[in-house]
């Protein structure tokens, strides 16, 4: 029996040609080639991290730490800013991800919809804005007069929808969602609203989830709209903050002797591969969960129309 099996499956099984052989085998090796050149930097980033600053100055460190110590963490988590700003960026990254979902959902949806007056037109107008915007200065004006200045909601409000995801969502609801069930939820006596919050969003999920993750990493690295409309310390996200202790770090050399000038220089080097980490750790943290759902955004984003 196992023989027989055997036979069959060496009798049924697809013959590759040579170019098949030769297509895999340059697929492969441009991917391992890709794989290093983005996990070499990364490997580096996290031994140099772990690492004295002579050791990393002289270029002794390569793929592991050389000289291992804690110290280059405690020195920047000694700011007390850090938490500060690690509280403020999670802040900003749990609802700011929520406003984007439930706006970019509530506009994709209709868009979605065949019966929409002027969809197409509203959809060209979205598409407009990607590619062209108001600018700097009228965006600056306007988050002023509208007294947002220093408050949370200017990290909130102005990217509360991106045009693309909103297009991506809508991409996913018009292959997903049939009109066939929207008819038939009718019938039952589904309104509108009672089909969208009942019947389409829990069909969603992977959409949602999509959404959630370009959403959560764009605010969780925004560092821009804090710079330009943000004064007060207390409202500063952790990047701002990562940013003023190497300027912290960058001090006076003038008056220093050679000793102390090369301990400084040490300890600044060090100290942009910690703040590296601490700033990407969450992020890296959770990627392997959701790593087949960026894989499935950009496949529907490879169909959008």
């Amino acid at each position: 029996m196992k023989s027989a099996s055997a036979h069959y499956f060496r009798e049924n099984r697809v013959h590759r040609t040579r170019g098949d052989v030769i297509f895999s085998g340059v697929a492969y090796t441009i991917t391992a080639l890709l794989t290093i050149v983005v996990l070499l930097p990364m490997i580096y980033v996290v031994s140099a991290s772990f690492s004295t600053g002579a050791a990393v100055t002289a270029g002794q460190v390569w793929l592991w730490p050389v000289d291992f110590t804690l110290y280059n963490y405690q020195a920047v988590l000694r700011y007390k800013t850090v938490w500060i700003g690690y509280r403020n960026t999670i802040l900003y990254t749990v609802v700011g991800t929520a406003i984007n979902i439930a706006v970019t959902m509530a506009c994709a949806y209709p868009l979605a919809r065949r019966n929409l007056v002027g969809r197409n037109f509203f959809t060209k107008l979205f598409t407009f804005t990607m590619i062209f915007s108001g600018g700097m200065i009228p965006g600056y004006l306007l988050m002023r007069d509208l007294h947002l200045m220093n408050t949370v909601w200017v990290m909130l409000i102005p990217g509360a929808m991106s045009a693309y995801n909103m297009i991506v969502a809508r991409t996913f609801i018009q292959s997903t969602i049939s009109e066939e069930l929207l008819e038939a939820s009718k019938i039952d006596g589904c309104s509108d609203t009672q089909f969208f919050f009942r019947i389409l969003l829990p069909l969603s999920k992977a959409i949602l989830a999509v959404l959630g993750i370009y959403y959560a990493v764009g605010h969780w690295n925004s560092y821009f709209n804090a710079f330009l409309y943000l004064n007060d310390r207390e409202l500063y996200p952790l990047q701002i903050f990562l940013r003023q202790i190497l300027i912290q770090n960058n001090m006076d050399t003038d008056l220093m002797d050679e000793d102390m000038l090369a301990q400084i220089q040490n300890l600044q080097e060090v100290l942009k591969y910690s703040i590296i980490v601490i700033s990407t750790a969450p992020l890296m943290f959770f990627y392997p969960f959701v790593q087949k759902y960026f894989v499935k955004g950009v496949m529907i984003g490879s169909v959008k129309g």
